[in-house]
């Protein structure tokens, strides 16, 4: 009798007599990928769910799912995320203009600060979320045109939090995205989400698992997948972090229990065993996959009841599959935005064109680059239906800390043998001063070598295709002249003083032209040792032509990417130059990397095609990685050429990666190239090993010459490109 009634129970039922059934998935950041584990047992048991709520982590897997993505999609999408770049909001230096990729060069440290007359203001989180964004675009991009969440393959509804009363804020209609960006946007570290007059944060704070949602929406049977972190003990709250973490899971565990005690007998909790992991794991997939569907095949007798046959679950399986939201061709392109910048300076950005089809990879590209001119604290689209078809929408966020931002720089080497260069940095930026998008920009740089420039930026078309610059900039820079070997015989300080006017015009996204005239003067003195030069003020007037591509992904530790730059000048006494001569300088350096191994070839020469040019206008090689083994300024002459090669292997994880490597540089400097050959060439050989950090790569290197010396560095903040731009 009683295994009667077991069979009567656990048999399938009919859709007409199946309870309705709503799937809620709580927040936990990484461990919300323990979701997805659960939803391949509930499809291998053949459970349909009618309704899906989702809090933070949770609200990414169940749009997901409530989109119709299959769970071998959403298993594969995650594996494969490049999960650091969500913490990140710069989507890559090669989306830069090239003249904020040549300011890196001094100023790389750009850490979200503004300047205004009030005073100084940062943002409202550590990451605005940029690439968020782009990363949440594309996993929705099957429901981008879908406004109303009751529309989904199944009905959804993601939880986020007012931060202005904390409240819970159900989402139930617009942008699939941005419902998802704001239910996660933990406070603090993601910028709120402004969203009908509110400002969204994680909807952890207010309700991290939203049964009273779900049971609204019509829910007669609940299976709630909780996640919640437990509070520990006190003997694990001895460390800062570990207090802050247990305020926060206080907060989500209160809310959580509320939630809790409204499951009634028919309802199905699932708390996975993740005891070890913890919300930053990203990188443990596949496990937490497992974790999670161990977790619901424990509850496989409760879940049993809600199996439907097998005709009605392939049913379900094709209105899922069936719900596939395909765009129409763009109608209509609108710019929502504000600011002082006219409404063409983001449309001529925009290579989408009306009456074709979206092109997602382009759009994506574009607004990358839109978000590297360093305006914007987001920069986002979305589509929406209309009676003529599909409209595009493109929304710019302007940073709450702007217009005008502060930027750093370090640079330090020291050779253990009495050479050491120190610099620090800060530059202030202007921008939006017109509606072409007109910038100025100050930049003082203390230490060794005394750094100061002041320039006024302005487009000449809403596009930035053509721009003029007008300048002034002080430098001084001291190094010592040697007798052809090792022992230096003067140290001279040099001092320029000079304004600029130039002219240039922007080839693709990567690539710049630059016409420039320069006029002012330069000291020379010497500090100490024998006279060889005569101290002077001489007279600087010239005309240069200077072509560059950079597609490098980094300024100072690239592993992809291309730099290439010609650079022609011409000095005469016409012009206002006490100089008559003609010089030309070219670099060419290329990098790929392949499984943490990474190889750099570089290429620099200057010749002097005509005319005498002066001490002041030397090309100074030696130092670390201009020829290694010999002290900076060692090598010094009018022509110079230098080839060089590095191989190195990455190690350590993406939150502290490391590196060694070898390198052989050959090269030297000439009064005529006519001296140039390999035997009178000089050569270095080099091992080195560093730390990338925000400051750039902290590299020690000891290196040795074909003299049979050696030397050693301690470098911080060394850039290939600086050899170009010197």
């Amino acid at each position: 009798m009683l295994a009667l009634v077991v069979a009567v129970v656990a048999s399938p039922l009919s859709a007409a007599e199946r309870p309705r059934v709503g799937l809620v998935l709580s927040g936990g950041g990484a461990k919300g990928m323990a979701h997805v584990g659960v939803l391949r047992v509930l499809e291998e048991m053949n459970i349909p769910v009618d309704v899906v709520v989702g809090t933070s982590a949770g609200s990414a897997v169940g749009a997901l799912y409530a989109s119709g993505m299959p769970i071998e999609d959403i298993e594969s999408r995650f594996i494969e995320m490049d999960w650091l770049s969500s913490f990140q909001d710069d989507p890559g230096r090669v989306y830069k203009p090239v003249r904020r990729k040549s300011e890196e060069v001094r100023l790389p440290l750009t850490p979200g600060i503004g300047l205004r007359a009030d005073g100084l203001h940062v943002g409202g989180g550590i990451i605005a979320g940029q690439n968020l964004g782009f990363i949440l675009n594309e996993l929705t991009r099957s429901a981008a045109l879908v406004e109303d969440f009751d529309r989904l393959a199944i009905p959804f509804r993601a939880v986020a939090t007012d931060l202005e009363t904390g409240e819970q804020v159900v989402i139930g209609q617009g942008n699939l995205a941005e419902a998802i960006r704001a239910s996660m946007s933990i406070p603090g570290v993601y910028a709120p989400v402004q969203r009908d007059g509110r400002l969204l944060v994680d909807g952890g704070v207010a309700n991290n698992l939203p049964v009273s949602v779900a049971r609204d929406m019509g829910a007669d049977v609940i299976i709630a997948v909780d996640i919640t972190d437990s509070l520990v003990d006190t003997e694990q709250l001895r460390e800062a972090f570990s207090v802050m973490g247990q305020l926060t899971t206080i907060m989500t565990r209160r809310n959580t229990d509320e939630q809790l005690a409204l499951l009634g007998e028919k309802d199905v909790l699932i708390q996975p065993d993740l005891k070890g992991y913890s919300s930053a794991d990203f990188y443990d997939a596949l496990t937490l996959f497992e974790l999670g569907a161990t977790g619901a095949r424990e509850h496989a007798v409760e879940l049993r009841p809600l199996t439907v046959p097998r005709a009605d679950w392939t049913d379900y399986k094709a209105q899922l599959s069936s719900r596939a939201y395909s765009s129409t061709p763009i109608a209509r392109i609108r710019i929502e935005q504000g600011g002082s910048l006219a409404p063409e300076f983001l449309r001529e950005r925009i290579q989408q064109e009306t009456g074709k089809p979206l092109d997602v990879e382009v759009l994506e590209e574009d607004l990358k680059r839109i978000y590297g001119l360093g305006y914007y604290e987001t920069v986002s689209y979305s589509l929406a239906p209309s009676p003529e078809g599909t409209v595009l929408t493109i929304e710019v966020r302007e940073k709450s800390w702007g217009p005008n931002y502060l930027s750093f720089g370090l640079s330090y080497e020291d050779n253990f043998d009495g050479e050491t260069r120190f610099n620090i940095a800060s530059g202030l930026r202007m921008t939006e001063l017109n509606d072409l998008g007109a910038e100025w920009q100050t930049g003082v740089q203390l230490g060794t070598e005394p750094w100061v420039r002041t320039q006024w930026y302005q487009p000449l078309d809403y596009g930035y295709q053509r721009f003029l610059v007008v300048g002034g900039e002080y430098t001084r820079e001291t190094f010592s002249l040697y007798d052809g070997g090792t022992d230096p015989v003067a140290e001279v300080d040099v001092t320029f003083r000079e304004l600029d006017l130039a002219l240039g015009t922007e080839l693709g996204g990567n690539a710049e032209a630059r016409l420039k005239y320069t006029r002012g003067y330069a000291s020379v003195d010497e500090l100490v040792g024998q006279p060889v030069v005569r101290e002077d003020n001489v007279h600087r007037g010239g005309i240069s032509l200077q072509l560059v591509h950079d597609s490098l992904d980094d300024s100072f530790y690239p592993r992809h990417g291309a730099f290439a730059g010609v650079r022609g000048r011409m000095e005469r006494e016409e012009l206002g130059s006490d100089r008559h001569f003609d010089s030309v300088t070219g670099m060419l350096l290329g990098t790929d990397s392949w499984q943490g191994f990474n190889l750099t070839g570089l290429v620099y020469g200057t010749a002097v095609t005509g005319g005498e040019p002066g001490i002041e206008n030397a090309v100074r090689l030696g130092g670390f990685r201009r020829l290694s083994a010999y002290a900076s300024g060692q090598i010094t002459g009018d022509n110079a050429l230098l080839g060089s090669v590095y191989a190195s292997q990455a190690f350590g994880g993406p939150l502290l990666p490391w590196f060694a490597g070898a390198g052989f540089e050959a090269g030297n400097a000439w009064e005529s190239f006519d001296q140039a050959s390999w035997n009178n060439s000089v050569r270095s050989w080099s091992l080195f090993a560093g730390v990338d950090t925000f400051l750039g790569p902290i590299q020690i290197a000891t290196a040795y010459n074909n003299r049979d010396d050696w030397t050693a560095y301690l470098n911080i903040g060394f850039s290939y490109t600086q050899l170009f731009y010197q």
